[in-house]
């Protein structure tokens, strides 16, 4: 089951829940509005169906150092059953298995900056809210 590598400058985005393919289809929508170049590279096969985290995780640790990716992004059933659109983030190399939530109004954000490596995945992750969520920075 390993991971395929995203296309250059995007993040993975793993469909974990196959019961609604409009579903699917809106939150690839939703993702892509937010920009005319696609944030993302889209996975959508069974073989990662209701997959966890800690299987992602195993899977990366038996994977060759250069071929590991350090994060991916779940479109689970959370994910589909909620209008917003929150995908999972996954952190799958500094805090292998620390998670939180990204609506799709933030997630080119999110994505555009780990592609980069111009933010780090805990730097969003610790500015997630009580939810578990991350709904941008407080600019206060």
């Amino acid at each position: 089951m390993s991971l395929p590598e995203p296309d250059d400058l995007t993040s993975l985005v793993l469909r974990t829940d196959f019961g609604d393919d409009g579903s699917w289809d809106a939150v690839r929508a939703a993702l892509d509005a937010a920009d005319d170049h696609s944030p993302a590279t889209y996975v959508d096969h069974p073989r990662f169906a209701e997959v966890t985290v800690r299987a992602l995780l195993e899977e990366e640790a038996a994977t060759a150092e250069d071929e590991r990716i350090f994060y991916v992004f779940l479109a689970d059933a959370a994910t589909m059953a909620d209008p917003s659109y929150p995908l999972l983030a996954v952190d799958l190399a500094d805090e292998p298995g620390r998670t939180f939530r990204v609506p799709a109004r933030w997630f080119f954000d999110v994505s555009a900056n780990l592609s980069l490596a111009n933010m780090d995945f805990a730097e969003f992750a610790d500015a997630a809210d009580g939810s578990g969520t991350f709904r941008g920075f407080d600019e206060d």
